[in-house]
C-alpha cells in the first residue's frame, strides 16, 4: 500500500516537472542554456510526506494578484518522518485558502512544495510555498 502511494507521489512529481517543462517551451528557446537550469532549480514542487511541527496564525497580506487586493497567509514548520531528531525541517508559508487550514501538531500531511529563490540587496533567499496539504488519517 505505501509503496503504491510512494509510486503515486513520484509520478505526480514527473508530471509537475513535464507540465512546468511543456508551459515554459517558448521560454526555454528564449532563455539560453545556461540560465535554463538557474531557472529550472527555482521553478522546482516536491511532493512529500512530512509531520507538522507547529503553524502559526492567518493574516492578512497585501496581494496585487486578488480582486480584494488582500491574500490571507500562514507560516507553518513541516519535518520529515524519521526516529532521528535531526531529520530535515522545512519553513513554509500557505496561501489563500489553504492558510485559512489548520493542522494539528503532530499531524502527518502529504504536501506539495515549491522552492524558489531571490535575489535582495546582492543576498540570495529562498522561499518554500505549500501548495497543497492533505491530512492522512491514521
Amino acid at each position: 500500500m505505501l509503496y503504491a502511494f510512494r509510486t503515486t507521489i513520484f509520478f505526480h512529481f514527473l508530471s509537475t516537472i513535464l507540465s512546468v517543462l511543456l508551459h515554459l517551451q517558448s521560454e526555454i528557446l528564449v532563455v539560453g542554456a545556461n540560465s535554463l537550469f538557474t531557472y529550472l532549480i527555482t521553478k522546482i514542487m516536491e511532493t512529500k510526506i512530512l509531520k507538522v511541527v507547529r503553524q502559526g496564525e492567518a493574516f492578512n497580506v497585501p496581494s496585487k494578484t486578488t480582486e480584494s487586493g488582500v491574500i490571507q497567509k500562514c507560516n507553518i514548520v513541516l519535518k520529515e518522518l524519521g526516529s532521528s531528531k535531526y531529520e530535515n525541517e522545512y519553513s513554509c508559508v500557505m496561501l489563500g485558502n489553504l492558510a485559512g487550514c489548520k493542522f494539528a501538531e503532530g499531524s502527518i500531511v502529504v504536501a506539495t512544495l515549491k522552492f524558489s529563490t531571490h535575489e535582495n540587496n546582492g543576498a540570495t533567499y529562498q522561499d518554500i510555498l505549500a501548495t497543497d496539504l492533505i491530512k492522512v488519517n491514521g
